[in-house]
C-alpha cells in the first residue's frame, strides 16, 4: 500500500547551521560547474592568477642581484651598466615608490579585470539564484523547517562568496604567494602586502556589495529571465544614460558598477605612484613626467567617500526587497 504524502511541519531536530549551509553551497557550486560559462570564467580567473604570480616573479628576479636588469645592463657596454647603477640608487632610496608602486598598481588591474569576470558570472547566476524557489513554491516548503529565512539567506550568500572566491580572491592570494615563493624577498613581501591588503579590502566591499545587490534581484520576480534582465539594466543602464548626461549626480549614484570603480580608485590610491615617480626620478623629461601626472589624475577617486555611501545605500535597498520578497512567501 502507497503511504499517503505527508506535508505537516516538519518536527525533527535539524542538523547544524554549518552542515545545512554547506550542503546549500555544494548543491549551488555543482549546479553553476555544470554551465559552460561558470567552467570559462574559472579558468580565466585562474589564468588570472598566473599572470599575476608570473609579472610578480619577474619584478622580483629583475631586481634581485644578478638579475635580468643587471644581465640586460651588461650587453649595453659602460652606458647600460652606468643606467643600471643609477636605478639601483633610486631603488634603494626609494624601494616604496619602486616595488611598493608596482605591486599597487599591479593589484589594481588585476582587481579590476577580476570585478568584471565576477560581473559575467553573477549574471549568469542571477536566475538561479531565488527566482526559481520562488516560482515552484519551494520557498514555503524550505522555510516551513528545517530551513529558516536566515539558514536560507546564508546559504545563498555562501554560494556567491565561493564562486568570488574561487573567480577572484583565490587565484589572487595564490598567485601573491607563489611569486614570493619563486623570488623570496623579504622587502618584495613587504611592499606588496599594502598593495595586497587593498585589494582584499576591496575583494571584500565587492563581495558584500555585489551579493546583496544579485539577491534582492533575483527575488523581485519568479521569472529568472526578467530577473537577468533588471541585472543587466542596473549594470549598464546607468553607464549608458551619464553619456548622455555627463554631469548628472543621481545617474553616477544609482550605478554600482561605477560606485565600485570609484572605491578601487580610492583604496589602491595609485595616483601617488605616478606623482612620485614624476616628482623624484630627475632623469625623466618634462614630457615624460608631464604623462606620469596626467595618468595619476586620471587614477584619483573623485568622489571616493560618497560612492562608499551610495553601495551601502543600494546593498541595504537591495536587502530590504529581498526580506520583503521572502516574507510574502
Amino acid at each position: 500500500m502507497n503511504n499517503p504524502l505527508d506535508l505537516s511541519r516538519w518536527r525533527e531536530r535539524p542538523l547544524g547551521l554549518v552542515y545545512r549551509i554547506r550542503i546549500m553551497i555544494v548543491a549551488g557550486l555543482r549546479r553553476e560547474s555544470q554551465t559552460r560559462l561558470f567552467r570559462w570564467l574559472l579558468v580565466l580567473g585562474w589564468v588570472g592568477g598566473f599572470c599575476l604570480a608570473l609579472a610578480g616573479y619577474l619584478f622580483n628576479r629583475t631586481l634581485s642581484e644578478g638579475g635580468f636588469a643587471e644581465q640586460l645592463s651588461e650587453l649595453f657596454g659602460i652606458k647600460g651598466k652606468a643606467v643600471f647603477r643609477i636605478f639601483e640608487g633610486f631603488l634603494a632610496l626609494y624601494p616604496d615608490v619602486c616595488i611598493g608602486g608596482f605591486f599597487n598598481l599591479l593589484f589594481s588591474n588585476y582587481s579590476k579585470a577580476a570585478l568584471l569576470l565576477s560581473l559575467l558570472a553573477i549574471t549568469a547566476m542571477v536566475p538561479r539564484l531565488i527566482a526559481p524557489d520562488r516560482a515552484s513554491n519551494g520557498l514555503t516548503v524550505y522555510l516551513s523547517r528545517p530551513l529558516t529565512s536566515t539558514d536560507y539567506l546564508l546559504g545563498k550568500l555562501g554560494i556567491l562568496t565561493a564562486v568570488l572566491g574561487l573567480l577572484w580572491t583565490g587565484p589572487m592570494i595564490a598567485g601573491w604567494l607563489v611569486s614570493l615563493a619563486l623570488t623570496p624577498s623579504l622587502e618584495a613581501a613587504a611592499y606588496s602586502f599594502a598593495a595586497l591588503k587593498a585589494a582584499l579590502l576591496f575583494n571584500g566591499i565587492a563581495l558584500v556589495s555585489l551579493s546583496a545587490i544579485a539577491l534582492g534581484v533575483s527575488a523581485l520576480s519568479t521569472k529568472g529571465r526578467n530577473t537577468q534582465i533588471a541585472w543587466l539594466a542596473l549594470w549598464l543602464l546607468p553607464g549608458i544614460l551619464t553619456v548622455t548626461a555627463p554631469h548628472s549626480v543621481w545617474l553616477q549614484r544609482a550605478s554600482f558598477k561605477r560606485n565600485l570603480d570609484q572605491t578601487r580608485l580610492g583604496l589602491f590610491q595609485s595616483e601617488s605612484v605616478y606623482t612620485a615617480v614624476a616628482d623624484k626620478l630627475a632623469l625623466l623629461n618634462q614630457d615624460a613626467k608631464s604623462a606620469l601626472r596626467t595618468l595619476g589624475k586620471d587614477a584619483r577617486a573623485q568622489d571616493f567617500r560618497a560612492a562608499l555611501l551610495s553601495l551601502t545605500a543600494l546593498s541595504a535597498a537591495s536587502f530590504l526587497v529581498l526580506l520583503r520578497k521572502l516574507r510574502t512567501e
